[in-house]
């Protein structure tokens, strides 16, 4: 299960890069969505791919015993994942009044819209 996690880390980074490097403005927040997945893939696999009991304490004991599952890393990816929304939601709109002002969504033609 971990190789196959690890491809998908890959895959996703490797499809994340490639859209970065493309000239289009939209591909540019494909690539930077594809890339925030990767990572927040990356942080859920270090806390553990395995199943396991809610990290819930029993009324009768002071600390968890046993196999249980880490919440910080499912707390930090839930957060990431809200993060970059509202950062592809902003990046969209800002793109969406480029391509009003300019008329097309080409990196290299933005150079000359100093007026």
């Amino acid at each position: 299960m971990n190789t196959l996690i690890a491809i998908v880390i890959g895959a996703l980074a490797a499809g994340g890069v490639y859209c970065l490097l493309r000239r289009s403005l939209m591909k540019l927040i494909i690539g930077i969505a594809l890339l925030s997945q990767s990572v927040n893939l990356i942080v859920f696999s270090a806390g553990g791919l395995k199943p396991a009991s809610p990290p819930i304490i029993e009324s009768d004991q002071q600390i968890l015993q046993g196999n249980y599952a880490d919440p910080l890393p499912q707390a930090l990816v839930l957060t990431a994942i809200v993060i970059g929304f509202g950062l592809i939601a902003f990046s969209l709109a800002l793109i969406h009044q480029t391509y009003r002002a300019t008329g097309h969504d080409d990196i290299q033609s933005l150079k000359n819209t100093d007026t």
